[in-house]
C-alpha cells in the first residue's frame, strides 16, 4: 500500500510529538520500522517537501561520500541513521552502498547517485611511483589518493595492481610500442595470472563479508549504548 505524502507526514508528525510510537505507527501503515525513520529524516532534512516523491536521484560529489564513510567507520559519529542525517541523506541504505563501495576499492560511479572521480591525466613516470607508493602505505585508498593527486580512481587502480604484478617496471608508458615488441606469454605466467585474479575476487567476496560484521558490531554496541 503506497501512501500519499500527507499520510506521510502525519504519521512524522505524530512521531515526533510522541504521540505513538514508532512500532505502532509502522503498524498502522503497514510499512516498517526503518521506512518510518527514513521518513522523520527525511522530514528533518528538508520539512515536509522531503516526503514528496522524487523524480531522479540526488547527486553527491566523491568528498562527500568518502566523509561520509570515514565518520562511519570511526565510530564516533553514532549509527549508520545519524551519519546519514548528518549529511542529508535521504536514506541509510546510500550510505549502506557506498560503505560496500569503498571497503572493495570500487568507483563511486555516477549511476549510483553522485560524480565520478577527478578525470584521467598525463603523469610521468616519477609521479606514478610516488603516487603507487602512497596509496600502498595508506592501505591501498584508491579514492583518497585519486583525489590527493588530482588523478582518475581507475589510474591509481591500474597503477597499484601493474606495480604489483611488475613492480616500478609495470609503471612505464608502453604506448606506441608494436604489439609484438612484448615477450609471448609462457603457459605458466597465464596460469599464474588466473590465479592471481581468482585470488582477487576472494579477496573482495571477505572484505565485504569482514564490512558486514564490523557494521552489525557498531550497530550492536550502539544499541546497547
Amino acid at each position: 500500500m503506497k501512501l500519499s505524502s500527507e499520510k506521510r507526514l502525519a504519521f512524522v508528525e505524530r512521531a515526533l510529538k510522541n504521540e505513538a510510537s514508532i512500532n505502532s505507527l509502522a503498524k498502522e501503515a503497514q510499512v516498517s520500522f526503518s521506512t518510518i525513520e527514513r521518513w522523520i529524516t527525511l522530514y528533518e532534512n528538508e520539512g515536509p517537501t522531503g516526503l514528496l516523491p522524487t523524480k531522479r536521484n540526488q547527486s553527491y560529489s566523491t568528498e562527500l561520500k568518502l566523509n561520509a564513510v570515514h565518520d562511519y567507520l570511526a565510530g564516533t559519529h553514532g549509527s549508520l541513521r545519524a551519519v546519514a542525517k548528518k549529511y542529508r541523506l535521504r536514506n541509510k541504505k546510500q550510505l549502506e552502498d557506498w560503505l560496500k563501495i569503498y571497503n572493495t576499492h570500487r568507483n563511486f560511479k555516477s549511476e549510483s547517485g553522485g560524480s565520478r572521480m577527478s578525470k584521467s591525466r598525463k603523469t610521468t613516470l616519477n609521479e606514478r611511483i610516488k603516487i603507487v607508493h602512497d596509496c600502498i602505505i595508506n592501505g591501498r585508498d584508491y579514492g583518497k589518493t585519486a583525489i590527493q593527486y588530482q588523478v582518475s580512481y581507475q589510474q591509481v587502480r591500474n597503477w597499484v595492481l601493474k606495480y604489483d604484478e611488475m613492480g616500478e617496471k609495470g609503471l612505464e608508458d608502453r604506448r606506441g610500442q608494436r604489439a609484438g615488441s612484448k615477450p609471448a606469454r609462457t603457459p605458466e605466467e597465464e596460469m599464474r595470472d588466473k590465479l592471481a585474479q581468482q585470488e582477487r575476487r576472494i579477496k573482495l567476496l571477505e572484505m565485504e563479508n569482514d564490512l558486514l560484521k564490523k557494521v552489525s558490531e557498531l550497530e550492536r554496541r550502539r544499541d546497547l549504548n
